[in-house]
């Protein structure tokens, strides 16, 4: 198995342990909201340009820089795959205005521009930049 095969299993594996996921900025990276839905998970996907998502994923165009917060009020967990340093921040403040978790990877070499734990995983590192208090 690849790293980025046993990354993507491992993000997903890690994801499951909430109800409802929020994919921020999905691109074209659809592995982890696919795997999701085929087992059984809840995912919406956002980006700011309109995307093709995997069958039951519910899509909605948002800019998480100037959210609709309604968009992420029933989730409990904002995910983000290679998330770039200067949104960082915003996706964290938005989980906190609607009291959810907060986990991203990075790209390369980028570390986190906001306090986080680390949590490692097969291939990769999860950055849980907050803890709600569900």
């Amino acid at each position: 198995m690849t790293r980025f095969r046993r990354s993507l299993e491992a993000t997903i594996e890690y994801l499951l342990g909430y109800d409802h996921v929020l994919e921020v900025g999905i691109g074209r990276r659809t592995g982890v909201a696919s795997g999701l839905v085929e087992r059984g998970g809840t995912v919406t996907a956002t980006d700011v340009y309109p995307r093709d998502v995997p069958a039951g994923v519910r899509f909605v165009e948002d800019d998480v820089v100037d959210p609709d917060l309604a968009v992420y009020e029933d989730a409990d967990v904002l995910f983000a795959r290679n998330l770039p340093p200067e949104l960082h921040r915003p996706v964290r403040d938005v989980a906190r205005q609607v009291d959810a978790d907060c986990c991203f990877t990075t790209l390369g070499g980028d570390q986190p521009a906001v306090p986080v734990k680390r949590v490692t995983i097969p291939g990769d590192t999860l950055y849980v930049a907050r803890a709600s208090r569900r």
